[in-house]
Parts: C-alpha cells; sequence; structure tokens
C-alpha cells in the first residue's frame, strides 16, 4: 500500500484539494499554503503522486451526461478473454474507465462521447470487436454522484446529493473548455494561463468559465482524483439492488445517507438478463467489513428490495477523464 510512503502533506493535499481546487492565477500558491508547502512544492507533490498511480488526474470530474453523453456498459466476457476483451474496449476512444468485477457480468466500463448517436456507435464498434453483447446501462437519476471523500480522516466524509434539476447544458465554449481539460490540468504555476494561450484565450476568461461549470454542476467537482485501491481501499464494490419501482427514492436515499457508499444511481433493468435497478458503490478496505455495511442497509430497506448483489472490483484495465472528443 502506498500510504505509508505519504507524508503528513501528502494526505492533507488529498484529501483538502479532491474538490474545490483554487479557481485563481496562482493557485498552488494557494494549495501550498493551505498544506504547509511552497507553491512550487505543492505542484511537485501533485506531479510525483500522479507519476506514482496515486492520483489519475487534476481537474474537472464532470456530472454524467451534463456535457455529452455517458453510459456504463458491461459484458460476460469468458474467462479465458477477459484481457484480450478488456484490450478491445480500451481500443474505443470514448471508454474512460474499464474494471473487471466479480460477477458473470465481469467487465464493466463507462463509454463517454459528444452525443448519445455517438455512445451507440462507439458499443457497436465493441460488440463487433468483441463478438458478444454490451450490456447499456444509462443513468436515469443520480442521487449521490461524489467520489471526492476524505481518504484520510476517515470519519470526515462529506456527502454530496446531486441536484435535483439538471443542470443547463454547457455552450460550445464551455464545451471547447472542456475538452482541452480532458487530460487535467497543467501543473504549471500558471496552469489557467497556460490554458488560455492553446485557446487563444485570456486567462480570466478560462477562470470564470471554470467557476460557472461549477456552479451550475456540470462539473461535479474540481480537484485531484484519486486512484482509491492504491491508497488500500481495496474492497470497492458495486452494489447492484432489484428495487420495486414505489420504493425507489426512498431507498436511494438511505443508500445515499450512509457514509460508506460513495455513488448511488438509477439505471435501467434489462430482462431478462439484468433484474437490478439501482445502483451503489462502496470503497472499502475489508471485504467483510464491506459485506457488513451492505447487509446493514438491505436491512434498512426491507421488503422494498427483492434482492442485491456485491460486485468486488478486481482488476483496473482503465481510469481517466471523460473524453467529450471521442467520435
Amino acid at each position: 500500500m502506498f500510504d505509508s510512503r505519504l507524508d503528513a502533506r501528502d494526505k492533507m493535499l488529498i484529501d483538502t484539494f479532491q474538490r474545490d481546487f483554487p479557481l485563481t492565477s496562482k493557485p498552488f500558491a494557494l494549495v501550498g499554503e493551505t498544506i504547509g508547502d511552497s507553491a512550487e512544492g505543492a505542484a511537485a507533490r501533485v506531479a510525483r503522486l500522479i507519476d506514482a498511480g496515486v492520483l489519475s488526474r487534476l481537474g474537472p470530474v464532470l456530472r454524467p451526461n451534463s456535457a455529452g453523453a455517458s453510459t456504463l456498459a458491461a459484458i460476460a466476457a469468458p474467462p479465458h478473454r477477459l484481457e484480450e476483451m478488456a484490450a478491445l474496449v480500451n481500443d474505443e476512444p470514448g471508454v474512460n474507465h474499464n474494471y473487471e468485477r466479480e460477477h458473470a457480468f465481469n467487465l464493466w466500463f463507462v463509454v463517454t462521447g459528444p452525443s448519445r448517436v455517438a455512445i451507440d456507435a462507439s458499443l457497436a464498434r465493441i460488440e463487433r470487436r468483441c463478438g458478444a453483447p454490451v450490456l447499456d446501462l444509462p443513468m436515469l437519476r443520480a442521487f449521490h454522484i461524489d467520489l471526492g471523500f476524505p481518504v484520510f480522516a476517515r470519519n470526515g466524509r462529506r456527502k454530496a446529493r446531486a441536484d435535483a434539476a439538471a443542470p443547463l447544458p454547457p455552450d460550445a465554449q464551455d464545451l471547447i473548455l472542456l475538452t482541452a481539460l480532458e487530460d487535467g490540468l497543467p501543473l504549471s504555476q500558471r496552469p489557467y494561463a497556460e490554458i488560455a494561450r492553446r485557446l487563444g484565450w485570456r486567462e480570466d476568461q478560462v477562470i470564470a468559465r471554470l467557476g460557472d461549470l461549477v456552479e451550475k454542476s456540470v462539473i461535479a467537482r474540481f480537484g485531484l482524483v484519486v486512484k482509491h485501491h492504491a491508497l488500500g481501499f481495496r474492497a470497492n464494490a458495486m452494489v447492484v439492488w432489484d428495487i420495486a419501482a414505489e420504493a425507489l427514492t426512498d431507498a436511494a436515499q438511505i443508500l445515499s445517507d450512509a457514509a460508506c457508499v460513495t455513488l448511488c444511481y438509477e439505471r435501467p433493468r434489462r430482462a431478462p438478463v439484468w433484474r437490478y435497478n439501482l445502483f451503489s458503490m462502496i470503497h472499502g478496505c475489508d471485504r467483510d467489513v464491506v459485506r457488513g455495511e451492505v447487509a446493514a442497509l438491505a436491512e434498512r430497506i426491507g421488503d422494498a428490495s427483492a434482492g442485491h448483489e456485491i460486485l468486488f472490483s478486481r482488476r483496473c484495465f482503465r481510469q481517466r477523464g471523460a473524453r467529450l472528443s471521442a467520435a
């Protein structure tokens, strides 16, 4: 586990700046001041943690379907073809997450793109490459969408409920900016000025637009994106629930309010192969603890649930930001 090689400033950096990364001309000066380091030292820490695989990137995490389109998809890959199929899925430019999970549907990935038409085309190409049907599970409702929880201050997790109303769609200039940030914010002392130079904009325009996108919840959070597995969260589980339609909102509230739950979405059933309509995510360090947390949640939900399954993550084949530029 990488945790033992992190000092107190690294840990403060990770816990503090998964959200609300400063939208100022020299953001690393404020970051350094917060963690007791210089501006240059703070930027170097972020670079080192990215290189070490602790962080994926620094930048925006988009609210699903707020800019472009996305879907969660799965394939039941024969075990002897799993790695081959994972590589074929990763050949699709719009795939930004790709995981092995413990289930008959064992390969789970997120496809993003500029439109639902582009998503459909991506899924069709993946089906042709893999020679296997793809289970398409687009998000219907988001109840809790934030993965930016404190890692080291385990009792200090903040819950961020999804807004009831969908945000206004970003305009063409917003999409240009978000596309420029697909691989993250530059780790220079004037990162917004660097983005502005690439786009032929002014630095203040970049900062103002990003602030507006955060305010409108197009950007769910702006900051460090953590690879939790590297920090000891090795019992991460997608927990899927079969909930009666009339009880779905109440069950989702129970899950969203639980400190252990880091995501909660409604997605469609796909009869006859997929019966579950409520998805939750638990990031844990111990499987038995996670199983106990799920059992407690199932008891609270009660008869509204006709069943659930725990899909523990095994391997990550890809984790990166949404690809709005993917055709």
